[in-house]
């Protein structure tokens, strides 16, 4: 049964709220609102003089071949490093389930990368790739492959890809360990008695049993990949080359920062926030009805 705590004064629950009002306040509220309003306005070239253009900057952003380009490279990379990261991490989560005695030495050692910084892990994944120095360059240039992603796109777009999904997979790896735990496991015996072999049990019992998981994982990995690889993609291709890994996060930094374009920044700063909102708001009031809880 569920304890309530009843306050005799009324100010001090929202003294102890104060510190997370004003932390929410300063570091989401207001930065979230002067975005809005930078959206709405126009520099001049010396940053001297804005001008309130209404929605202006929004309108331009869709006449953009490179915004339009970046929206579309964002849905690719979102789609393929969710789809990579997740993958692999049950692959990796069912084996941990079969094994026994090693099980715990096993997790400790996958779940080490999740501790590096996205900054660290793109300048890894660089010097592995990089077409001079890099060991796996020459591996396949074994095998007569050419690789070099600072030339081409689709190999950069790979790069990013790799490195951005092997920072995410411990996280999920974690939580696909502890959901296969969680089923009972006289299910998956009945299962096989009846003449399930390994595969069909995993299709029809255990993949099913994770679905609150795996959808958990999928809004998770979905974010992540569009909001919070940025270190990633500076530290690798820097959005190049031809604007092939220039992500919707990476083109508000380039244009708010190095192209000092703040009512541009502001506008995608602001359709990015929207998009956030809508994909929360699809997936837990439409997908997450067809989970099994």
């Amino acid at each position: 049964m569920m304890k309530r705590t009843i306050f005799s004064n009324q100010l001090l629950p929202w003294l102890l709220l104060a510190p997370q009002l004003a932390i929410t306040f300063i570091f989401f509220i207001w930065p979230a609102a002067q975005a809005v309003w930078q959206s709405f306005l126009r520099e001049d070239a010396f940053g001297i003089r804005s001008t309130f253009v209404w929605f202006e900057n929004y309108e331009r952003l869709w006449q953009s071949a490179e915004y339009l380009n970046s929206i579309q490279v964002t849905v690719v990379f979102a789609v393929a490093v969710t789809v990579l990261s997740m993958g692999l991490s049950l692959l990796l989560a069912v084996a941990v389930d079969r094994t026994i005695r090693s099980a715990r030495a096993y997790t400790t050692l996958l779940v080490w990368p999740y501790a590096v910084a996205p900054a660290v892990a793109g300048i890894l994944w660089w010097f592995i790739f990089n077409p001079t120095i890099g060991i796996l360059p020459y591996v396949l240039e074994q095998f007569g492959y050419d690789w070099n992603h600072i030339t081409n796109p689709d190999q950069a777009m790979a790069l990013v890809v790799i490195a951005s999904a092997w920072k995410q997979i411990s996280y999920n790896f974690l939580f696909f360990v502890a959901g296969l735990q969680a089923i009972p496991g006289s299910l998956r015996e009945a299962a096989a008695i009846d003449g399930a072999g390994p595969v069909k049990r995993f299709f029809t019992i255990t993949f099913p049993l994770l679905s609150p998981t795996t959808f958990f994982l999928m809004v998770v990995n979905i974010v992540y990949a569009m909001f919070e690889t940025f270190a990633v993609i500076d530290s690798t291709t820097e959005g190049g080359p031809a604007q092939a890994t220039n992500i919707m996060v990476y083109k508000v930094y380039f244009d708010g920062f190095v192209g000092q374009n703040m009512g541009s920044s502001g506008a995608q700063s602001v359709i990015l926030m929207m998009i956030v909102i809508a994909l929360t708001v699809i997936q837990f009031r439409w997908i997450e009805k067809k989970v099994e809880y």
